[in-house]
């Protein structure tokens, strides 16, 4: 089946950089015999809100404050927190935001998920609940903060150019689809599936794998294709129907609405990106940017003049027939008043490692927020998720935390709490990226060969060969031109930058005596080590010269030897080192 598909920050601007820390949008628009479907989903399985009606207040609140347009591209500032301290129901998503899964390495290794719970709908009518789950074959893998924001100043488009080079150079990414199968009859205690700011741990509920998706073709034009592309969560094909999810409901209207004023006008579903590729007859016509040119007096159904023709299919889509009783009110569910037992499952899932992440996330967005009280409540509400996180957030801000917790909730939101319920489960192992690492397949990757100038041409060559036959990406550094020259290298050093590599070969001993050219190879290096990254080095000298807070046993790093180069593919599987961590 054809697809297109869209990854997308939220809260900058089309121009804003690509690592800053936000949640990712995940589209896929598949062109199947009935006709398109839309997935419209994101890197994180729950939603920021609950209900559609507060869709312009966040979104308001998180975009850059409106009297002077700043932040672009980032979500520490005072109108952002301001909303999340009086909204808990924010809680849970906002600890994705701040976990390592908000600052991803590349858009080849996000998940996917749907949010919403769907129903699956077989040939004699029966439904079932189901969530979708997409997984990419190359892991899940993240940035360290520090690399995240030396990488928007370095190269914004980081995430855009991996993902374009890599399909240029035939790697073509690739992402498992699983369906979790959530039973009419199914009960998990404390999670409403309706509640999009909720999700099923896998523990609980299992995954069924679906099939996979691969991205084999860069878009011929950005404008008519990716700036074009209208995705809608109600594009849907026979067999998947909606739930009653409030947040879902409103989304129903708001895509809509939202290319009528984006593209134009009604007919944005005939630019040729939007188009189904089946044949597709109907009697619509008219309005502005029409973009076909149907002929013929007849443009209604019944008629007699076209033999009744075009008319509805019998076999077009139909909603799942649901047993209904009781009151239909504007209102929720009393499970959805509880906002905090889920954040706290997913902080108890977590390393120490990426527990250590998310204080630090939240203290970095909270030391920007101008409004005392504003950081104070946002320390308040974190106690409900846990103690120790908002303590240490509080000692991170300078906050008096035994002061701080006696705030509670604010009054505007405690009555519509409910505090200390009970998670299914404590601590789901699936929620950590860490916890569920498998060794990644080095495909992909970019490497840094950083080459003295009494290095051998030959090494470096087979070396660069080596690692090109493993489908990585290789950029030759040097020091002098003349080396430059000698080996075709693609950088000086001082073209060179650590953030744009996954690992670092150092190859030759003789260190330059040039004290610039010096400083220059010691930033290269030390980022990279302090970047948790794979680095491979003739001997332990050249390393502590270039490193000077590097130790012998330091993981991560192999030394040359018959075996290295096998050692460093070894190590460049691992992604980060975070074992240095304790170091």
């Amino acid at each position: 089946t054809p697809i297109f598909a869209r990854f997308s920050t939220v809260q900058g601007g089309s121009s804003s950089a690509d690592t800053v820390r936000d949640v990712r949008g995940f589209s896929l628009k598949f062109y199947t015999e009935e006709g398109n479907y839309d997935f419209v989903g994101n890197n994180f399985p729950v939603f920021i809100i609950q209900d559609a009606m507060k869709f312009p207040d966040v979104i308001h609140a998180l975009k850059p404050e409106p009297h002077h347009h700043m932040p672009q591209g980032a979500s520490a500032h005072d109108n952002f927190w301001d909303f999340v301290s009086l909204s808990p129901e924010t809680t849970h998503m906002v600890m994705w935001a701040m976990s390592d899964r908000g600052i991803p390495r590349s858009y080849r290794m996000i998940p996917g998920f749907g949010i919403h719970t769907f129903r699956f709908i077989n040939k004699n009518d029966e439904s079932t609940f189901m969530k979708f789950h997409i997984k990419p074959k190359l892991g899940i893998h993240t940035l360290v903060w520090d690399e995240a924001q030396k990488i928007n100043g370095k190269d914004p488009d980081f995430h855009r150019r991996d993902l374009w080079e890599s399909i240029d150079a035939g790697m073509f990414p690739e992402w498992e689809v699983f369906a979790q199968f959530l039973g009419q009859e199914d009960v998990f205690e404390g999670i409403d599936l309706l509640d999009p700011t909720k999700m099923i741990p896998e523990e609980l509920a299992p995954l069924t794998l679906l099939g996979k998706i691969v991205l084999n073709r860069n878009p011929d034009n950005f404008f008519a294709e990716t700036e074009q592309v209208a995705f809608h969560p109600g594009h849907l094909v026979p067999g998947i129907d909606f739930s009653d999810d409030p947040l879902l409901q409103g989304r129903l209207f708001s895509y809509t609405d939202t290319q009528l004023s984006r593209l134009g006008g009604p007919n944005f579903h005939e630019i040729p990106i939007n188009r189904p590729h089946v044949e597709i007859n109907n009697n619509q016509r008219d309005a502005i940017k029409r973009m076909d040119n149907p002929k013929g007096r007849v443009n209604y159904e019944p008629n007699s003049f076209a033999g009744g023709s075009p008319k509805e299919t019998p076999q077009g889509f139909v909603s799942f027939a649901e047993k209904m009783k009781g009151l239909k009110v504007r209102g929720k569910d009393d499970s959805f008043r509880d906002h905090f037992s889920q954040a706290t499952m997913f902080w108890s899932s977590q390393t120490p490692i990426e527990q250590k992440h998310i204080v630090d996330a939240f203290s970095f967005e909270l030391s920007k927020v101008e409004a005392v009280h504003v950081r104070k409540q946002v320390v308040s509400n974190l106690q409900f998720v846990n103690k120790e996180l908002a303590s240490k957030v509080a000692a991170n801000l300078g906050l008096d935390f035994s002061e701080v917790i006696k705030l509670g909730l604010a009054e505007s939101t405690a009555s519509g709490t409910k505090l200390n319920v009970k998670s299914p489960t404590k601590n789901a192992g699936s929620l950590s990226v860490l916890k569920t690492f498998k060794k990644a397949m080095p495909e992909g990757r970019k490497v840094g060969i950083l080459v003295m100038d009494d290095a051998k041409k030959a090494e470096v060559i087979s070396t660069k060969k080596a690692l090109l036959d493993q489908k990585i990406f290789v950029k030759l550094v040097t020091f002098s031109p003349e080396k430059r020259k000698e080996i075709e290298a693609d950088y000086l050093i001082n073209m060179a930058t650590s953030v744009e590599f996954d690992g670092l070969i150092i190859m030759g001993t003789e260190i330059p005596k040039d004290r610039t050219f010096l400083q220059m190879g010691q930033e290269l290096a030390t980022e990279t080590f302090k970047h948790f990254k794979t680095i491979s080095v003739e001997n332990v000298s050249v390393a502590q010269k270039l490193i000077p807070i590097l130790q012998k046993d330091d993981p991560g790093v192999s030394f040359k030897s018959k075996m290295w180069t096998n050692d460093f593919l070894k190590d460049l599987g691992q992604h980060k080192h975070w074992e240095r961590f304790n170091t």
